[in-house]
């Protein structure tokens, strides 16, 4: 059955968890003002967001967000959610968002002067970081009294997350980036590394694999993805592992062989140091009736 939980976390600050488990779509609506930003996050299946009676329509997919702003009129929600789906929503005032960020109106693009009075939209990728809150959000064991404050604390740190974003992969002002072929270059250094993740090269080897010297290698995935070679491949290895275990298909150990850790404490310890929990725990977390 599909379900809809709506959480009042402050005045003008609402966050709702919608989970359709069933077999059937799950219709949901609500009325949602010109003056707030929303910010929806497909956790697992997909779902389409309906617009102007019907005539419009945004999908939102499995691990991407969706942040839609428009001052000039309300866009209300009207959620249409697929079978085994879930999402997050947050719904927040320009007001109160504002005052988080006003020292950051640059950086957040539709914040600045210049955009205050137009309409925005963005559709993202969750990364792990932010991936990990929403499942806390979905799966906690909490007394009542203080559920509230949970919300409360998770949703300012999953905008926190939201924001805390490397630039944009394809942005022109990078100095590298003018060379295209470089570009596909480190791209495919990103595929060799993803695709031998439980042995990956050395970074000499791959520069030579890939065709370029190693400081142009570093310099460029740094540029590109915002972190070194190997500490990109850290967090992937990490989100991988994260989905191996939500599948409920692997233990611990199983998980740590498959993405190149031979022995299961290097495994915990790292995915203890990505994410804050052991991968033992996290698996309670999603399952509270594992032994």
């Amino acid at each position: 059955m599909g379900s809809q939980e709506i959480i009042k976390i402050e005045d003008d600050f609402t966050l709702i968890r919608f989970q359709n488990d069933g077999i059937d779509a799950f219709q949901a609506q609500r009325e949602v003002s010109s003056g707030l930003i929303q910010f929806h996050f497909g956790l697992k299946g997909n779902a389409k967001f309906i617009f102007n009676q019907g005539n419009y329509a945004l999908e939102l997919k499995e691990e991407k967000s969706l942040l839609l702003y428009n001052p000039q009129k309300e866009l209300p929600l009207n959620l249409e959610l697929a079978p085994n789906s879930w999402v997050i929503s947050v719904i927040i005032s320009i007001k109160k968002f504002h005052a988080l960020f006003s020292t950051e109106a640059d950086y957040i693009t539709f914040l600045s002067a210049d955009n205050k009075d137009k309409k925005y939209y963005n559709e993202g990728n969750i990364s792990p970081s932010m991936a990990i809150v929403l499942s806390q959000l979905f799966h906690y064991s909490l007394h009542p009294s203080i559920k509230n404050l949970y919300y409360k604390g998770k949703g300012y740190e999953l905008l926190s997350l939201y924001f805390n974003r490397t630039e944009d992969p394809n942005a022109e002002q990078c100095p590298f980036l003018i060379d295209e072929d470089n570009v596909i270059k480190i791209k495919k250094a990103k595929e060799i590394i993803i695709a031998n993740m439980a042995e990956p090269p050395g970074l000499q080897e791959l520069a030579d694999e890939i065709g370029l010297n190693l400081k142009k290698l570093k310099m460029g995935f740094k540029q590109i993805y915002g972190d070194t070679v190997y500490g990109f491949l850290f967090d992937y290895k990490m989100d991988f592992a994260r989905k191996l275990l939500d599948s409920g298909s692997y233990n611990v150990n199983e998980v740590g062989l498959k993405i190149g850790y031979s022995t299961g404490s290097h495994f915990i310890a790292a995915f203890k140091k990505k994410f804050a929990t052991t991968p033992k725990k996290y698996l309670m977390s999603i399952n509270p009736n594992m032994q």
